[in-house]
């Protein structure tokens, strides 16, 4: 069984990933359901503090529960004793996974517990779930292995801003563009604020001419915000050629604030896949970019579909 711990506090892949011994979650939680330590057990176990999640088994010698015997009597047991910052549909137990969301009052956190089983039947959902590395870059590029798929470039943004770190996740699909010529489509279009706040600030950052948006990125990772502190949506003009002068303008005065340290930002550059972990602010950590066009979706679907649910919704299992 695998437990992840999806954070922004866990290094620049924000998950912490451990393997654990028992073979389903109500056996694991029976493992620990009487020990000494709540806090200390949780940490050995998972290897790290756990928000919330100790509070079931300090409540065991507090209230003299008893040993759940069945799934049903620990998700019920759950949802009256574990502290989460939610109702009952942010704590979600079935007889192979338990899905966690909450809120430290600072950003939202999850966490999962999935069995073999369910990691073995359903890759294009947790392929990327539970990879603990930075994404493979490598694409077949013969004439055989091109996707028969029109080309479509795809972002996601694995960011926060107020402390929420969910319900505003989208991704944005470009149809006919590749990943090479991105740049040059957002110089030329105006994206939805509103929706990703994020392209508005890389299409400003894309300078007239640059096809694609690898100088871009290195840019937006300079660019003053992106923390829990700022506001990093500044008012730009539709008009590319302004909104560049704009932005390079503001970025020029960049200070930064929280202990944001932009040389601690991790850039990968591939023909078909960029990955940006930026950091954005001292306590806590940093934000992932994903761009990835069709034909590295194509060798990699499993992974592809699964940062894309990722990308959209905090349960990788639900509806």
């Amino acid at each position: 069984m695998l437990f992840v711990y999806r954070s922004h506090y866990e290094g620049p892949l924000s998950r912490r990933i451990r393997p654990v011994p028992d073979h389903t979650v109500l056996a694991w939680f029976q493992r620990g359901w009487n020990c000494d330590d709540p806090r200390s057990w949780v940490k050995s176990e998972l290897g790290g503090h756990v928000y919330g999640l100790s509070s079931i088994f300090t409540r065991v010698a507090s209230r003299d529960l008893p040993v759940p015997q069945t799934t049903s009597e620990l998700r019920e047991l759950l949802h009256r004793h574990l502290y989460v910052e939610g109702d009952e549909s942010y704590i979600q137990l079935d007889d192979h996974s338990l899905r966690v969301r909450t809120n430290d009052d600072e950003v939202e956190l999850a966490y999962f517990f999935f069995d073999d089983e369910v990691l073995a039947s359903i890759p294009d959902r947790l392929a990327y779930v539970i990879r603990d590395d930075w994404l493979p870059e490598e694409v077949e590029t013969t004439a055989t292995s091109r996707s028969p798929e029109p080309t479509t470039t795809y972002a996601v943004f694995l960011t926060f801003y107020d402390s929420g770190s969910f319900d505003d996740l989208r991704p944005a699909a470009f149809p006919g563009v590749e990943l090479a010529g991105l740049g040059a489509h957002l110089a030329a279009t105006v994206p939805d604020a509103e929706d990703h706040p994020e392209l508005m600030v890389l299409r400003a950052l894309v300078a007239p001419g640059e096809a694609g948006v690898v100088a871009a990125l290195e840019r937006c990772n300079r660019w003053p915000g992106f923390n829990l502190d700022a506001a990093p949506w500044p008012d730009l003009p539709s008009d590319h050629a302004a909104a560049h002068q704009a932005a390079t303008a503001m970025l020029a005065a960049a200070e930064y604030t929280r202990g944001r340290r932009p040389e601690s930002s991790v850039l990968r550059v591939s023909d078909h896949l960029i990955q940006l972990a930026m950091h954005c602010n001292e306590a806590f950590g940093y934000q992932q970019w994903y761009l990835f066009d069709t034909a590295w979706a194509s060798a990699h679907p499993d992974l592809a579909r699964s940062l894309l649910r990722y990308g959209s919704d905090w349960d990788p299992l639900g509806p």
